[in-house]
């Protein structure tokens, strides 16, 4: 399911901030805060890390004014590990699975330009500091996507 990022990337609505989210300290958790540490910036890419406390970044992002945010996060859409989907923040559920204070669907409620949440299936997101071997290799497709050329 990465198309629709693909799609995006070869078209920009102009800048694209890609935000990394998650417990690093939560094996699986942490993709998002990975993938955005390994982001290489670009004319229209740039990234930045919050890992658990998106609401503390809130400001700086809607500041910054990017043309589009994409929350990048761990989300349990019931589907095999490892699957990835780009989706509109409104369309999440508040059910959906995360494990931040807020809810990706509320956070994105705050910011002043359109939010998309690339979301990744984990395989665990029990205690511990690395990725599992199937998210590791989803996130490098990801970053392969988004650090092309």
């Amino acid at each position: 399911m990465l198309s629709p990022l693909s799609k995006l990337l070869n078209n920009p609505p102009g800048e694209i901030l890609f935000v990394g989210i998650g417990n690093i300290l939560r094996s699986d958790d942490g993709v998002g805060v990975y993938i955005s540490n390994h982001i290489r910036p670009s004319e229209f890419i740039s990234s930045l890390t919050v890992e658990t406390s998106i609401e503390n970044y809130i400001g700086k992002i809607n500041k910054s004014d990017p043309g589009i945010l994409i929350l990048i996060d761990c989300v349990d859409f019931g589907q095999k590990p490892g699957y990835i989907e780009l989706v509109p923040a409104d369309k999440l559920t508040d059910l959906t699975f995360h494990t931040h204070n807020i809810s990706l669907k509320k956070i994105s409620e705050l910011f002043n330009m359109p939010v998309l949440i690339l979301g990744i299936q984990p395989v665990n997101t029990s205690f511990g500091e690395e990725l599992t071997p199937v998210i590791k290799k989803t996130a490098s497709i990801v970053l392969n996507l988004i650090n092309k050329g």
